[in-house]
């Protein structure tokens, strides 16, 4: 797996390298504080036993959780005391969930405990939902996969191959508990959704302020005021190389901008699970979308590529933020950096592995592109074809056909098996999703840079 990237001794190691310098930083309560002096919160705390019933719970174990109006089995991870509440709180994971919805807890939300190996403790109905069909009959593979994707079920060891599982289980030891609840960026306050390795004294703070121009980290909200107000950035650094309407894209240099990139990164870990790049950011170009209004280019998401991919990846790392997503951007940016692949001449396709939503997005994005293709196409084509004509990689056309059973396998290849009426048929189907926004490729001014090769000495 090429994302992992990193263990957690370089991840200390190289926190130092994106400190902001945030004012008062070695004076301020790292606690959740309310005000109060130090002698306030140096005040003997409750045994976290006597909140309810006099119960204790044991880190490690699991227990049914109120989650929305249900009950949901748990296991609890960590615990920590809440200075501005006076009360413990726990930090779960919900059997079967994906992480992103790992969250802290009250006492009061915690009942009894549960056997983690029944299936009585998963909340609404999984279970029935994955076999118990109209008639009787199993879920197929296929309607799994859908399922799972979906509903954000999280793959267990089993299903995965022994390499995999490995370092899963290294992934999920260094990143287990998160403690930033949520950032104040521009006008929004977003809730996160994973850990993120910010240096010590910011990573555990319940908020951080960002700047949505520099990215520039904050755990004050006055340091934020303050910086917000000698800030002169209102936009990402390189350059501009796409504008249409109130929507621009810059292309900004790792090796160049390294604090701004090195920022990026740890901003998007916050919402990304499986990523493993935040401080060697030299080998990689980040390419920003922003929404500008007169005030300025305000960060919606981005994608990053290699400057050289010996897998063709033609995306490192992609994200739309929460108070974007839904909105067209996510596909957006999937077709940018296939337009980019188109004039550097190559196919491409993202590295893996996808995130879930990930996932969804770009199976959406093929089928729109390849259906559309073929909806007006007169005469034959072969996956080739279709290849060059996307710089969709082979494989990526397949599974996307395979998924829509517009491909056999016959002779020794693939072979594509579609009518007319078929593909009418999918594409006026609810499933099919056609972009909200497009790319205008006259409104994009970038050229392939140029490839440095070495001369023979004569």
């Amino acid at each position: 797996m090429k994302n992992v990237i990193m263990v957690a001794e370089n991840q200390l190691k190289n926190c130092k390298v994106a400190v902001s310098n945030d004012m008062n930083s070695k004076t301020e309560n790292q606690t959740v504080s309310d005000g109060s002096d130090k002698k306030q919160t140096a005040e003997k705390r409750p045994d976290y036993a006597d909140d309810a019933n006099n119960t204790k719970l044991e880190i490690g174990e699991h227990y049914m959780v109120q989650r929305g109006d249900a009950l949901h089995g748990a296991e609890l991870l960590q615990r920590r005391y809440n200075e501005s509440n006076r009360e413990f709180e726990f930090y779960v994971h919900y059997a079967n969930l994906n992480r992103r919805l790992d969250e802290w807890v009250p006492r009061q939300r915690i009942g009894q405990p549960f056997d983690s190996g029944s299936e009585n403790g998963l909340g609404c109905g999984i279970t029935d939902l994955l076999h118990d069909q109209p008639g009787g009959r199993k879920i197929t593979r296929n309607q799994k996969r859908k399922h799972d994707e979906i509903n954000h079920v999280q793959k267990t060891y089993a299903d995965m191959d022994p390499t995999t599982a490995a370092l899963e289980k290294e992934h999920e030891a260094i990143t287990k508990v998160k403690y930033i609840n949520k950032i104040q960026m521009g006008r929004h306050e977003i809730d996160t959704w994973y850990f993120s390795p910010f240096p010590e004294e910011y990573g555990k703070a319940p908020c951080l302020y960002i700047c949505q121009y520099c990215l520039k980290y904050m755990r004050l909200e006055k340091t934020y005021r303050y910086h917000l107000s000698e800030c002169t950035m209102r936009q990402p650094p390189g350059n501009e190389i796409y504008r249409k309407g109130t929507l621009s894209v810059y292309e900004v240099d790792g090796s160049e901008y390294k604090i701004y990139c090195q920022n990026l990164c740890l901003l998007a870990k916050l919402f990304l699970d499986h990523k493993t790049l935040y401080f060697d950011v030299d080998p990689f170009l980040f390419y920003v979308l922003c929404e500008v209004d007169k005030q300025g280019a305000h960060l919606v998401g981005y994608f990053s590529k290699e400057k050289e991919s010996p897998e063709n990846n033609n995306v490192a790392c992609i994200l739309t933020l929460p108070p974007y997503q839904r909105k067209g951007y996510g596909k957006l940016l999937i077709a940018f950096s296939y337009e980019l692949s188109k004039l550097e001449g190559c196919v491409g396709s993202p590295e893996k592995p996808l995130s879930d939503l990930g996932k969804l997005s770009y199976r959406s994005y093929w089928t729109y592109v390849l259906l559309e293709i073929m909806r007006g196409y007169k005469g034959t084509l072969s996956i080739k074809d279709l290849s060059h004509m996307t710089s969709f990689t082979q494989q990526d056309i397949i599974s996307t056909l395979q998924c829509l059973n517009l491909v056999k396998y016959w002779k020794g290849q693939h072979v594509i098996c579609v009518t007319p009426k078929l593909v009418e048929e999918y594409i006026n189907s609810p499933q099919y999703n056609r972009p909200r926004l497009t790319v205008d490729p006259s409104a994009l001014r970038w050229a392939p840079p140029k490839k440095v090769t070495s001369q023979k000495k004569k």
